[in-house]
């Protein structure tokens, strides 16, 4: 594989503490009935814009809905510095992928300042070509459409692309796009449930990625 493509939340970065609490939060301060931690983990690989009229039967209007959102952005903020961190040899990876001549980049459900501003926090930013957030699309996860433009963009070879993810939604753009997909156990969807995907790879360490051709599904599923 030559060209990596990365979701960013379970992914790159521990985000769950961060976005339980900014989630609970925002609907408490809303008024409505607060989600599970396990209903926000479920939902995190997709963008708030869709995964929040997902956990409510609220009627939003327009405004109501993005005062809701404007809420969690800013409970966000204030709890990422202090709840958000990166994987366990992410960032050693990231430079050993880069310097072996991949090309690295990624696609996230967040926006693309929150996205940057969060990459630029864990001091990983400077790994990657280029990063494609929900504000960049029109079409959210599942559809392919953010793997797509990178490929468009870059000129990319989609037999060379893997898509890496810890939710069965990255494993399900990869699919969409045409591209290798890998799903990773230590974020958000456990195995079983990534396994249904039928992802093409699926690793339980960071470490494995510099070894991905080697880490076929079949070897993970007994």
């Amino acid at each position: 594989m030559r060209n990596y493509i990365f979701d960013f939340d379970g992914t790159l970065a521990d985000s769950k503490k961060c976005s339980v609490l900014a989630t609970q939060e925002a609907f408490k301060e809303f008024g409505l009935d607060v989600p599970s931690s396990e209903q926000i983990e479920h939902f995190m690989g997709i963008p708030i814009e869709v995964s929040f009229k997902e956990m409510t039967d609220y009627k939003f209007t327009e405004e109501s809905f993005e005062s809701l959102l404007q809420i969690f952005r800013e409970k966000y903020k204030a709890f990422e510095n202090d709840t958000l961190t990166v994987f366990p040899n992410v960032p050693e990876v990231l430079n050993n992928l880069k310097s072996k001549g991949k090309q690295l980049f990624v696609v996230s459900s967040k926006k693309t300042n929150v996205l940057l501003r969060n990459l630029e926090t864990l001091k990983i930013n400077t790994y990657f070509k280029d990063i494609i957030g929900s504000d960049n699309v029109t079409n959210y996860k599942p559809h392919p459409e953010g793997i797509l433009k990178l490929v468009k963009l870059h000129h990319l070879k989609k037999e060379e692309t893997v898509m890496i993810g810890d939710a069965i939604f990255d494993l399900q753009i990869a699919h969409a796009a045409g591209v290798a997909s890998c799903g990773v156990t230590w974020g958000s969807h456990k195995k079983e449930k990534l396994v249904k995907e039928q992802p093409k790879f699926l690793i339980h360490e960071v470490k494995q990625l510099l070894v991905l051709e080697e880490c076929m599904l079949n070897e993970y599923i007994k």
